[in-house]
């Protein structure tokens, strides 16, 4: 099995911003952790700030991987071109929030993507990504 995540703007940070929101550990180290845990699986991480390397990232795995787990971020309440992304390629979507986006302000209540994924998982910190991982096991 062949998964990746995607992480959007801002989440090269985590560890540092808003620790009382998204917590005190880095992804990178984090990644490490779902790498051993999951030891069984082939699992990718790639991230960026820039909306369209998601989106390009996203035609490129979009067809030959089994499964993408993407926080496109701030990115899943205002692009159109992410959920777009999302709709024309064919590996499953797995959409994931570390914070719970209901709980916050308005505007991050729509997401751009969540009609053309698989699922939505939020509200779990980083435990999320383990969740979304699960379900394509």
């Amino acid at each position: 099995m062949k998964l990746i995540i995607i992480n959007g703007p801002n989440l090269n940070l985590l560890g540092k911003r808003e620790p009382e929101v998204y917590g005190s550990d880095s992804f990178e180290d984090f990644f490490k952790q779902l790498q051993e845990k999951f030891s069984d699986i082939h699992l990718e991480y790639y991230q960026s700030n820039i909306e369209g390397e998601l989106i390009d990232k996203l035609h490129e795995v979009g067809f030959d991987y089994d499964g993408v787990v993407l926080n496109a971020a701030a990115y899943t309440h205002t692009s159109v071109g992410i959920g777009d992304a999302v709709k024309a390629i064919e590996t499953p979507v797995v959409e994931i929030h570390i914070s719970n986006v209901h709980s916050r302000e308005d505007f991050r209540h729509k997401s751009y993507i969540a009609a053309n994924a698989k699922g939505v998982i939020f509200g779990f910190g980083l435990k999320g990504y383990e969740l979304a991982i699960q379900s394509f096991l």
